[in-house]
């Protein structure tokens, strides 16, 4: 069920669909809450979805742009208005520093955190000034240059270098979700939501100490070494690297992703699936 909720000067899109104990889940960077269509329909049997389209994207309509911080905001007075009082929280890429702000702003709030290729951010002022400058040159980009461009640019970028593989169909899906987003949305998540822009949270990991687990791609080099270290600092944690898979696990390995995100709620916190 498609619904349309507004926080303060904002008009946010999402998805609902099954009941249960709530499972929200965070999309990456050009997605939208359809990025977890594959996975909607047997979750739901389990567990109350909720796909949101988060600030730039999908249908998901902002006034004025907004930070990680404030995005923090907006998703906790969402849940207040479902009332939902606590959920498990699942997030990919850009979705996933989303999951973890949220977490350790609002750790009341979560039950437990999947994060897949995710990062608590940049860990020096130096790091995020250049990529604040390297986010704001692409944003200027995409705005001069359109939409179609820029998904050219970005399905090209060393860290889908693994999607090239994907069957046609899917990368047909894709491209579409990536085409169907709006210049202003997709420059303002980067100006206002990029990992150059939100804090670091490498100091605060310690505080997360409700479960979490971390999902990579054994592909994915950059974002293999950044979980093993954020697993050493996670108190309960656990990292699964999944074979033949890059950045986007949940596409790479459909069946994979599936199993290790139910094993792990299944073991954490449910009667057996039946």
């Amino acid at each position: 069920m498609n619904n349309l909720m507004t926080v303060k000067d904002a008009t946010y899109h999402y998805s609902v669909c099954g009941e249960g104990e709530p499972l929200v889940l965070l999309h990456g960077f050009t997605g939208t809450g359809n990025t977890w269509e594959t996975f909607s329909e047997k979750w739901s049997k389990f567990f109350k979805v909720i796909m949101i389209d988060l600030p730039g994207h999908g249908k998901t309509n902002v006034k004025s742009p907004r930070t990680m911080e404030q995005f923090c905001q907006d998703l906790k007075l969402l849940l207040d208005q479902l009332k939902i009082k606590k959920t498990h929280l699942l997030g990919y890429s850009m979705g996933g520093r989303a999951a973890l702000s949220f977490a350790l702003n609002y750790p009341d709030y979560v039950q437990s955190l999947i994060l897949e290729s995710a990062s608590p951010g940049l860990k020096t002022g130096e790091e995020r000034r250049k990529r604040r400058e390297a986010d704001a040159l692409l944003a200027e980009q995409i705005m001069v240059n359109g939409i179609e461009s820029f998904t050219y640019y970005w399905e090209n970028i060393p860290l889908f270098e693994t999607q090239k593989h994907l069957p046609a169909h899917i990368k047909k899906v894709i491209r579409h979700e990536r085409l169907s987003q709006l210049p202003e949305g997709m420059a303002e998540s980067l100006l206002y939501m990029g990992t150059g822009s939100q804090p670091s949270w490498w100091d605060k990991l310690v505080e997360v100490t409700i479960p979490v687990l971390l999902v990579v791609g054994s592909l994915d080099k950059k974002f293999i070494r950044i979980n093993q270290e954020m697993k050493k600092l996670l108190p309960n944690a656990e990292l699964v690297t999944v074979v033949k898979s890059g950045h986007a696990v949940h596409v790479e390995q459909v069946e994979k992703f599936d199993k290790i995100v139910m094993e792990f709620l299944e073991v954490h916190f449910i009667k057996k699936f039946t």
